[in-house]
């Protein structure tokens, strides 16, 4: 039997794409790295849960052909000052589609960065009026 690895799967999922990128431990070694505007020819569905799938399933057998099947995952949003809080609709689509494709999750982290104090928010003294 070959020699299996632990890596980590980098999702990163907003409105307008998911990116999967799968990695060793260290995080400096790119095992896999797929989006899901490489699935699709739309751009408007690149963000969709099915082009992530397509996305998830390429990378997980491109890490399995590299001997990783186990991985931690870790989820982002946008995040920071302007951006989302939650990651897009292809980050549990994409998950689902890693453990069908026969990789073992170890643990799902959500790493979203989180503005404290910084800039100011735009939209002004009185806020958004609509």
């Amino acid at each position: 039997m070959a020699k299996s690895y632990k890596g980590i799967v980098n999702i990163f999922s907003t409105y307008n794409n998911t990116i999967i990128h799968i990695t060793d431990m260290s995080g400096a070694e790119t095992i896999a790295l797929t989006s899901g505007g490489q699935m699709v020819r739309a751009d408007r569905l690149e963000s969709s849960p099915t082009a992530a799938m397509m996305a998830a399933k390429k990378a997980a057998a491109i890490a399995r052909e590299k001997g990783v099947d186990r991985v931690f995952a870790r989820v982002r949003g946008k995040g920071g000052q302007n951006g989302s809080k939650y990651p897009g609709p292809g980050a549990q689509a994409a998950i689902r589609a890693l453990t069908r494709a026969g990789i073992k999750l170890l643990g799902i982290e959500d790493v979203t960065p989180i503005p404290h104090g910084g800039c100011r928010k735009k939209g002004g003294r009185r806020g958004r009026r609509t």
